[in-house]
């Protein structure tokens, strides 16, 4: 997470006409941009996903100290890329429609000591989201050139690589989750009015408010027998162009 504030903090301060929008008394673009009814405009970012896992039983630990309890995961980034449909409220209040494409790969790593393959205690989840996000922008008073403003609201995800339907589990290798997933968002970010268009970087977590995971047919399973709930949380650096 620190990587990716400094990130978008080099990208502020080194891009000259993003900079310039700080200036005590800049010329105003986009005057009139944000007195229409309705915007339109796209979003390209990046993502984090992670599970939150909750079990149980604390299985505790054996006796080389091995953890038995719990589901270690290692994430890797993902890309974000959608639509964005926003009406105006009033000066300070929008309502907005993001639906996206979220890209992520997640890999698992299961306690388990009846797996003593590597190949049996590893799972890859590849998922590929279809966001449908209803969310509220709270601004403040366009200062200059610049806006911040808070988001959120609550989102529906489809999973296409769910395998939900899928008649084989874990013992053939195949990880299944529910296709559909309910979450919270929460954010922050910016608006720069440029000359041409309004650019906004913004920072935003969302929330996995179900449970995920489909239990293998065992329910002694290793995989997911120990499990009480898996819920998806992650972290969205989107930079929207209006």
């Amino acid at each position: 997470m620190k990587k990716w504030f400094f990130t978008c903090l080099g990208i502020l301060i080194l891009t000259p006409n993003l900079y310039g929008q700080f200036n005590e008394n800049p010329v105003l673009n986009k005057e009139n941009e944000d007195k229409k009814f309705l915007n339109w405009g796209y979003f390209l970012g990046l993502n984090q996903y992670d599970f939150k896992f909750e079990y149980e039983d604390d299985l505790g630990f054996d006796a080389n100290g091995k953890d038995l309890t719990n589901v270690q995961v290692a994430k890797s980034l993902g890309f974000n890329v959608g639509l964005i449909g926003e009406m105006r409220i009033n000066e300070f209040l929008d309502v907005r429609l993001e639906p996206g494409l979220h890209y992520t790969s997640r890999l698992l790593g299961f306690p388990s000591p009846l797996l003593e393959e590597e190949r049996d205690a590893l799972r890859e989840v590849k998922s590929t989201y279809i966001n449908f996000p209803l969310l509220l922008k709270v601004s403040t008073r366009r200062l200059g050139n610049w806006k911040p403003f808070l988001i959120g609201g609550g989102s529906a995800s489809l999973n296409l690589g769910s395998n939900e339907a899928s008649l084989d589990d874990n013992l053939s290798r195949t990880y299944r989750m529910t296709k559909w997933v309910y979450n919270y968002e929460l954010g922050f970010g910016i608006d720069f009015y440029l000359e041409y268009f309004k650019f906004s970087p913004s920072i935003r977590g969302v929330f996995a408010l179900t449970d995920e995971l489909i239990r293998d047919n065992d329910p002694n399973s290793p995989w997911t027998g120990n499990i009480a709930s898996m819920k998806s949380r992650g972290i969205f650096i989107n930079f929207t162009f209006e």
